[in-house]
């Protein structure tokens, strides 16, 4: 059997570890020749790092696999099976503006959600489709797995705006379930969860382990404080009377839209002078001390300070979805792809968040229905924000990006919207071609 090629696109991550290692851990079942560490010239002495810590990886598991590295993306995309996206366009720095500039305007700030989120969309979306037109040129029959932030705005980009075949991933719904596996002292195979819902904005409606739900009993640990969050979200407490009422586990994000005001006044005390800084300040950090680890030619696996950058579960989630493509495994997944139908409430052709059949052909969407109002009028309120923030972001079209913020629900009011947009788009200026006049 001939080996895989997999690309790794912001190869010099410092989650690709967790990659790394989940591709060890799956040798017996995924054939890899070559991982392909792909990144800009601008990122080359953090790729090499990577790359020599992925080769001892390699090495110490008895594994013949190459791990290469490429500052040219079309020479690195040909002959690749696999190609995974996760990448920041503007780095760290460019995500601390996201985290700070709605502040002022008593909006939150925040990487993947909010105005912040709009504008790491709005970098990402032409990058995202020239990867996609060197991948038709030089992969075509290759799957995209995409783990770049906004994982659900990204995948519909690539889904609405070019032909190749791509499914977007997160690591909540894995946190969530490995999370609750904890609580409940239960082995995670045997934990259960209908998810429904969109990236970030996903509902667990019911959790079953070894086929008894027990959604309640969950309920009941988080209401007596048991943390069902990331490491990049504060752990507010959730209040009980509503968890209650809501009868299903939100996910670690529903925080910003259920608690805005907590949440934004943690991130306004962390933004202020002596306040700690924002995440992406804080993660900057993290990741100084997990590079200087990763030089230590004595290390040769991912060390345990990488849960600290918030990438916990991420091997899990990637590759056992590749694997579970290339082996035809038809196992359920919680992936982004095309609804299809499975939620009633939204367009066929919108990217949703839901477990699905995995197989050879990609993501099959188990049918959801129609959602509860508890859920449908938050999911619809995104998800028309979703829509019109692809349309902004592939065309460069301003009116579409005032809409598209205008109907967030973070964002109070148009006024603030325009002024939103005007910021955004002179601090994002280099990044933004499309706005270009």
């Amino acid at each position: 059997m001939p080996g895989l090629k997999v690309v790794v696109i912001g190869g010099g991550s410092s989650y690709t570890p967790e990659l790394i290692d989940g591709f060890i851990r799956r040798a017996a079942e995924l054939p890899t020749a070559e991982i392909c560490l792909v990144d800009i010239p601008d990122g080359q002495k953090k790729v090499r790092i990577v790359a020599d810590l992925a080769r001892r990886m390699v090495d110490k598991a008895g594994l013949a696999t190459e791990i290469t590295i490429s500052f040219d993306r079309q020479a690195a995309l040909s002959g690749a099976d696999f190609v995974v996206t996760q990448f920041r366009v503007g780095g760290l720095d460019a995500r601390a503006r996201d985290e700070r500039f709605p502040l002022p305007y008593g909006v939150l700030g925040q990487e993947t959600t909010g105005p912040g989120g709009f504008a790491k969309a709005l970098r990402t979306m032409p990058v995202i489709l020239a990867i996609c037109r060197d991948m038709a040129a030089c992969c075509p029959d290759a799957w995209l797995i995409n783990f770049t932030n906004p994982a659900g705005l990204i995948t519909e980009t690539v889904l609405k705006h070019s032909r190749i075949k791509c499914i977007g991933l997160c690591n909540v719904p894995i946190h969530m379930k490995m999370n609750i596996a904890k609580l409940l002292e239960a082995d995670p195979h045997d934990i259960f969860i209908d998810f429904a819902g969109l990236n970030h904005l996903v509902w667990g409606r019911t959790v079953w382990h070894k086929g008894i739900d027990v959604t309640a009993g969950v309920l009941d640990k988080m209401l007596d404080g048991a943390a069902l969050t990331m490491k990049n979200i504060p752990n507010l407490k959730w209040d009980g009377d509503f968890l209650k009422s809501l009868g299903m586990l939100p996910c670690p994000y529903h925080r910003y839209y259920y608690m805005t005001d907590d949440m934004l006044a943690e991130e306004q005390a962390a933004a202020a002078p002596g306040g700690g800084g924002t995440r992406a300040e804080v993660v900057k950090k993290v990741e100084e001390r997990l590079f200087q680890l990763y030089q230590d030619p004595q290390l040769a696996e991912k060390p345990a300070e990488l849960e600290k950058r918030g990438g916990a579960y991420y091997s899990d989630a990637a590759v056992s979805l590749i694997s579970a493509i290339f082996n035809d495994k038809r196992e359920i997944h919680t992936v982004n792809t095309s609804n299809r139908g499975a939620i009633s409430d939204l367009p066929d052709d919108c990217v949703i968040e839901t477990n699905c059949v995995i197989g050879k052909n990609g993501a099959l969407p188990l049918t959801v229905g129609k959602l509860p109002p508890e859920l449908a009028g938050l999911v619809q309120h995104v998800k028309a924000y979703e829509i019109l923030a692809v349309e902004a972001g592939v065309r460069g079209d301003r009116g579409k990006a005032l809409q598209a913020l205008a109907n967030h629900p973070l964002v109070p009011s148009v006024g603030v919207a325009k002024q939103l947009l005007a910021d955004l788009l002179k601090i994002n200026a280099v990044y933004l071609p499309q706005f270009r006049d």
